[in-house]
């Protein structure tokens, strides 16, 4: 990571992918689940759709999810592993897509009492940029 300072974590948002993971992750075709603090501060939760052809992480599901909410700017999210295993850190290419989407979010990281927030640029470095993001740059 490029940073050695990670931000405050927002354990009310672990605590929801955590409840999300117990109560609604069930078998194989569920095994994740997603919580995002939106700048509102309505709490999104989501679920991963997995499938061997390469079904959508939690974090990508919730991305639809809060915009069929109307949430189209999401400050901070976290994803929990069902059967207890905690909070997950996002795959590259969930990594990839919340940079894109928000380029500002803040991504909880970091196993058992030590979790830890850091701005998703952070935990993609040297990333690419999708050129459609960079209309209103100078």
């Amino acid at each position: 990571m490029n940073t050695a300072r990670s931000h405050p974590v927002d354990h009310e948002l672990v605590r929801a992918a955590t409840e999300v993971a117990r109560t609604r992750c069930r078998g194989d075709h569920h095994t994740m689940a997603a919580a995002a603090r939106t700048r509102d501060g309505r709490i999104i939760t989501a679920v991963n759709a997995y499938h061997f052809t390469g079904g959508p992480c939690a974090e990508l599901v919730l991305i639809g999810a809060a915009a069929a909410q109307g949430a189209y700017q999401l400050d901070t999210i976290v994803a929990v592993g069902d059967r207890d295993r905690g909070i997950v850190p996002p795959c590259g290419r969930c990594r990839q897509v919340l940079l894109d989407y928000f380029p500002t979010i803040e991504v909880i990281v970091g196993a058992g009492d030590h979790p830890r927030a850091f701005p998703v640029a952070d935990l993609l470095p040297e990333s690419y940029v999708w050129a459609d993001h960079q209309l209103d740059t100078p």
